[in-house]
């Protein structure tokens, strides 16, 4: 109970200067975000910006790390868009609710151990790929409306006006913290553009021209859909696939800042909350979300560690949509642009592209194809299970062709085959092909001490060596199974008959344990 209960670690040190500005920071991120991707899933700005709150602060008290910051998200825009333009709003809250019901079963079946399974490559593939994204979406900054309504580049005095703010805005971030670290530079940047603008009277593209983020503490409404098996059959997999790709970007964003703050977060009490805070959000009219890792390295890298500054983040963002409209509504784009410009670029693991001619061609493979995956479709969980998969399978080929039978005859004429490497689907045919049945003795015994027989395929193969051996009158032993391959072979009995070899110095055979 005290594991459940116990929120803030109060034993932690904590800078409340750097906390509260670290998330006035994030909340003035979060805002062309979360307006950006509610206008990606057909809906109104308060509907992202709603979300934005709610998965902020649900996920930064009850989350499994200090310092991940959550909100609406791409991936989960990009789930949702189609039933937005079909079915409406309404059937989308209804969505994020199931999503998060989906997510907290997750949590409570502790599925969140199983990112485990995702190997480094693919965490470089889809730190890179969302790292490109965020950058890629910056660029339509640069684009203004014409006559028609559609989008097109900036030119002349607007586009060098905005061009130059923006690169203050970066040269700031990154000059700022070599001189000093008493105010965020993320923070800085946005106030002395914000200052340069207002001063001089400049006319550039500001977040009011986005959208307005007027409005009200959001509203508690109960998604106005039939509750029959037909609303659920059509949201289902939406829901699943939401709570699938709010769960993997989530966690992999988690295992990421558990590497840059040398902590360990919990990965099942974070699928818990993200349930929890999507199921409240669709209640409270948001179209749901994520962990963010934009914001997230935002937050962390202006020395961000505790709960606070995503609690800060989340109440900020709250005021200025009730009582800061005007004010907010008035910050350049240019400034926001060049945040986010610098996080993508601090998001890229350049790590990675020193490590081609070091890694294995398969791993580069597998990077780069989750990085493409992530950038042309914008689809993480897709891109993540296309990496886990393929690298699945390359590891069952290595492993298949590593299986190897060191071969001798003993004193009493006894020939013993000793096998390394494990007995999978993957090696049975290399496995089978280890053993002389015609030639053999009419005793002989497979010594599995360096090996262990994995799966149904490994059985079977024992199996049917054990009968083709049976078929030339000679009898075939095993010795040093280990507890899980005698489970496995106890188990299958009703299939295969081998006797189990106990005593080393083939003495005593058991016919079947």
């Amino acid at each position: 109970m005290k594991k459940i209960f116990n929120l803030f670690d109060f034993s932690q040190k904590v800078n409340y200067k750097t906390e509260i500005l670290a998330g006035l920071t994030v909340a003035l991120a979060l805002i062309p975000e979360a307006v950006a991707f509610a206008f990606i899933a057909g809906l109104s700005p308060l509907t992202g910006l709603y979300a934005a709150f709610v998965m902020g602060l649900i996920t930064a008290i009850f989350g499994g790390r200090p310092g991940m910051i959550s909100g609406a998200t791409g991936a989960v825009a990009v789930v949702i868009v189609a039933l937005a333009v079909s079915h409406g709003p309404e059937y989308v809250f209804a969505t994020v609710i199931l999503a998060g019901l989906i997510q907290i079963l997750a949590g409570v079946l502790r599925l969140g151990k199983l990112i485990r399974l995702v190997p480094h490559s693919v965490i470089f593939g889809f730190v890179n790929g969302l790292a490109i994204i965020i950058f890629m979406s910056q660029l339509d900054q640069f684009k203004v409306p014409n006559a028609a309504g559609e989008l097109e580049w900036m030119t002349g005095a607007p586009l060098y006006t905005f061009l130059a703010l923006v690169l203050t805005a970066i040269l700031i971030i990154w000059l700022l913290p070599k001189l000093t670290k008493i105010v965020p530079a993320t923070l800085a940047a946005i106030l002395v553009v914000f200052g340069i603008v207002t001063a001089l009277g400049i006319d550039t593209k500001t977040v009011g021209d986005m959208a307005s983020i007027k409005g009200g503490f959001p509203p508690f409404h109960i998604p106005m859909v039939p509750f029959n098996l037909d609303t659920l059959m059509l949201i289902f997999p939406y829901a699943a696939i939401m709570a699938g790709v709010g769960l993997i970007e989530s966690l992999l964003t988690l295992n990421i800042l558990d590497e840059i703050t040398e902590t360990r977060g919990s990965g099942n009490k974070e699928c818990v909350a993200q349930g929890g805070a999507n199921i409240l959000s669709g209640f409270f009219s948001g179209m749901g979300g994520c962990a963010m890792l934009g914001q997230s390295l935002i937050n962390v890298s202006s020395g961000a560690r505790a709960r606070l500054s995503g609690i800060v983040a989340a109440i900020s963002l709250l005021i200025f949509i009730m009582f800061g409209s005007s004010v907010i509504e008035l910050l350049p784009m240019a400034a926001l642009t060049g945040l986010m410009i610098m996080v993508a670029v601090g998001t890229f693991e350049w790590a990675s592209l020193r490590t081609f001619r070091r890694m294995p061609k398969s791993d580069i493979l597998v990077m780069v194809l989750v990085t493409g995956v992530t950038v042309v479709l914008h689809n993480l969980a897709l891109a993540v299970l296309i990496g886990v998969i393929i690298s699945a399978l390359v590891f069952a080929w290595d492993n298949a062709k590593r299986i190897r039978a060191r071969k001798r005859v003993d004193e009493e004429g006894v020939k013993h085959y000793e096998i390394y490497g494990p007995l999978f689907f993957g090696s049975v045919q290399a496995f089978n092909d280890k053993f002389d049945i015609l030639n053999d003795p009419e005793h002989v015994v497979i010594d599995f001490s360096e090996s262990r027989i994995v799966d149904m395929s490994g059985i079977e193969a024992v199996n049917k060596l054990t009968e083709r051996y049976h078929k030339q009158g000679k009898k075939l032993h095993l010795r040093h199974l280990s507890s899980d391959c005698r489970a496995l072979l106890n188990k299958a009995d009703a299939i295969i008959e081998v006797n189990i070899l106990e005593d080393p110095t083939y003495k005593v055979v058991a016919d079947k344990i």
